[in-house]
């Protein structure tokens, strides 16, 4: 019989979910809408009915021995997920537990960033690296760093935070608490608060402003930027210019070989690479010029956690070894 492991990536917006082979293909997947879930239980109960049904699409007679959880704040060591500020639940919520109890098989869970840094290192672009950093945009901004081959977590479990160090004191008001945090610039979110911003400080023509509120993504901002909206072009220049003095100062901590960007933002390509990397390079320390790769991920957008997490289980139960 196949073994199976589940992966499930826990995101503020939408949680992915696949089975994924000890070989890291990813054979069945889908996604539900985390907000839909105010109750943490009722959302786990959604997760594990969803897997249970992915089994039974394999076509073939499988066996899920266990599922690993890539979460924002989410605590390796205790498989908690602590205060996460994008997402609905508050407080300390020990989600591997519960999983466990409902799935009545072993449970593993990480930081979400941490889980696709995983993905990237055994299955992606990362294969062979021993220092990289990989970033991920979504709702917010997570990382994941990896020196001498190995997943920095610090005593508590949750180093790495790139995303919540601060850029603008006094800046705008992240779901932290604390005001100025870099993911409140350069997420998916962040983005459309540049937006908004623009907009209501000028006067320049913009598709944008035809849109109500509940329709600007950072998709629709793509999308106009595309077609040559100078409002959205000068978003995705802003974004840049801001991640790429964020990430020139981290490579002062780990002089990393290469730093991945990860996630829905990524797509837009040039847009976001191109200023990224030239205000990358101008701020960096001039014995690190050059020598520091900026790359997209190589990995699928919705399958980089899923097998991050799944790699997990598979350390576990002797199937497969990640180098973390």
């Amino acid at each position: 019989m196949k073994k199976l492991a589940g992966g499930i990536d826990i995101g503020g917006t939408n949680t992915a979910i696949g089975l994924v082979d000890r070989e890291g293909q990813v054979l069945a997947t889908h996604s539900i809408p985390t907000r839909a879930y105010p109750d943490v239980e009722e959302f786990v109960d959604s997760v594990s009915a969803a897997l249970c049904n992915l089994l039974e699409k394999v076509g073939e007679p499988c066996e899920l021995v266990g599922v690993g959880i890539g979460a924002p704040n989410g605590n390796y060591y205790r498989g908690t997920v602590e205060f996460a500020p994008n997402l609905t639940w508050k407080g300390v919520i020990p989600m591997a537990r519960l999983f466990e109890e409902r799935l009545k098989l072993p449970a593993y869970l990480d930081n979400d960033a941490n889980a696709a840094t995983v993905g990237e290192m055994i299955y992606g672009a990362a294969q062979g690296m021993r220092d990289f950093i990989m970033i991920t945009l979504g709702t917010g901004v997570g990382s994941g760093i990896v020196v001498n081959g190995q997943m920095v977590r610090g005593h508590d479990g949750f180093a790495g935070e790139l995303g919540h160090t601060i850029v603008f004191p006094e800046g705008r008001t992240c779901g932290c608490g604390r005001k100025g945090c870099l993911e409140t610039y350069v997420s998916a979110t962040g983005v459309k608060r540049t937006i908004v911003e623009r907009l209501a400080k000028s006067t320049d023509p913009s598709t944008l402003r035809d849109l109500p509120p509940e329709k600007l993504s950072s998709k629709t901002i793509y999308d106009a930027a595309m077609k040559g909206d100078q409002v959205a072009v000068e978003a995705f220049l802003d974004t840049g210019r801001i991640l790429g003095l964020a990430l020139a100062n981290s490579v002062a901590y780990t002089s990393p070989e290469a730093i991945f960007i990860f996630g829905g933002l990524a797509k837009a390509g040039d847009l976001l690479f191109e200023p990224t990397i030239a205000h990358f390079e101008a701020n960096l320390l001039p014995v690190y010029r050059g020598k520091v790769k900026v790359l997209p991920s190589a990995l699928p957008d919705f399958e980089a956690a899923i097998l991050g997490a799944s790699a997990m289980v598979w350390r576990r139960v002797g199937e497969k070894e990640p180098a973390s």
